[in-house]
């Protein structure tokens, strides 16, 4: 019976756990066993007692755990310390940057450790069980709204009363993926006015079947990739965006960003000269920030004040989702290992003429 573990991230800057007791039963019905650090989801609220009672086992220390496991899972790349007491030759699970874990990951597979990362998945239909992009941004679009309208300190839906009438927020979302479809969503529930702008012409009719209005950049083509994500702009493109979306920030109260590139830095997108457009006490919460931003001014977990609009950014949003995100993330990497697990052979079995499988593993130095 191969052994399942899981130690506790850096709660520094994560507060995601891998496992759940609902996930814990799942794999144990797979016939593995499943070893966590102790104290392992008290910071979420899940006592070790709710692990232990779905048949996990507590070990006292992460060192314990990862020298006894042959599949780990994680939410992000183990940390020198952990990579020294990882076996050779197991199974490393999790969401792993390619180029900010560069070192990491060479490290580890000169231990001949397989490292599956999450967030190369393929975007095709069997896949989206295991889409942990997908169930995280989600969350992070729903939560960057909730916090912008915290901080904007205003009404948002429209009210009628005895005094007057209040008119409605305008929000504007910068990326209509997974996160800024969401925002939308978030956005209009709240009973705001909400436009949005995507480089990919299928977004139009998504956007619009939530209620929001496609702001286009004329004579633009499909900026989308085959995989279904967002690839970069032409200059041309840029230029049209820009003169676009001069005259259409400073028309809104709380602006949601949310443009990537996959493997590249973020897209500047709002300018210096935009931000300052905007109305003061107008919110800009860019949820790119963490891979450079997509608006001049921000900075991970810091609130910029320019010229009265607040620009926001977090780290880990989904710090703030702690549980939610979990079990989320949790049910992706019991699904992924699912697709790994061979009924025939009762074993874990590697089969690289699975897409899922092929696609995710990082097996060759970087």
């Amino acid at each position: 019976m191969k052994i399942i573990g899981s130690v506790k991230e850096d709660f520094s800057s994560e507060k995601r756990v891998s496992v759940t007791p609902e996930t814990v039963k799942k794999l144990i019905d797979l016939n593995f066993s499943v070893f966590l650090e102790k104290k392992y989801g008290e910071h979420v609220g899940i006592a070790d007692e709710e692990y232990k009672n779905k048949g996990a086992s507590l070990e006292s220390s992460a060192k314990e755990v990862l020298e006894k496991s042959e599949i780990i899972l994680k939410v992000n790349c183990p940390s020198n310390d952990e990579i020294n007491s990882i076996k050779n030759k197991s199974i490393l699970i999790g969401q792993f940057d390619p180029i900010s874990n560069k070192e990491m990951i060479n490290k580890m597979i000169k231990k001949d450790v397989k490292i599956f990362s999450l967030n190369l998945l393929p975007r095709i239909t069997r896949a989206q069980s295991m889409d942990v992009l997908s169930s995280q941004a989600n969350l992070a679009g729903y939560r960057a709204v909730i916090e912008s309208v915290e901080e904007f300190g205003k009404v948002i839906p429209m009210m009628m009363t005895a005094a007057g009438t209040i008119t409605p927020a305008k929000v504007m979302v910068i990326g209509a993926g997974v996160a800024g479809l969401q925002a939308i969503a978030t956005a209009k529930r709240l009973g705001a006015i909400v436009s949005a702008t995507d480089v990919r012409t299928v977004a139009k009719e998504q956007v619009e079947s939530l209620g929001g209005k496609f702001l286009a950049v004329e004579g633009s083509e499909n900026l989308e990739t085959a995989g279904g994500y967002a690839k970069e702009a032409g200059e041309d493109f840029k230029r049209k965006q820009s003169e676009l979306l001069k005259s259409e920030v400073k028309k809104n109260d709380i602006i949601i960003c949310t443009a990537l590139i996959p493997g590249k830095k973020a897209p500047r997108i709002i300018s210096e000269e935009m931000v300052k457009s905007m109305k003061p006490g107008s919110i800009i919460y860019d949820l790119a920030v963490s891979q450079g931003g997509n608006s001049a001014f921000s900075e991970s977990d810091k609130v910029n004040i320019i010229n009265g609009v607040k620009i926001m950014g977090s780290k880990n949003i989904l710090n703030n989702l702690a549980l939610t995100a979990s079990n989320l993330y949790a049910k992706n990497l019991y699904n992924f290992v699912n697709n790994l697990y061979s009924k025939e052979k009762k074993d874990i079995y590697i089969n690289l003429e699975d897409e899922i499988i092929n696609k995710t593993l990082i097996n060759k130095e970087l």
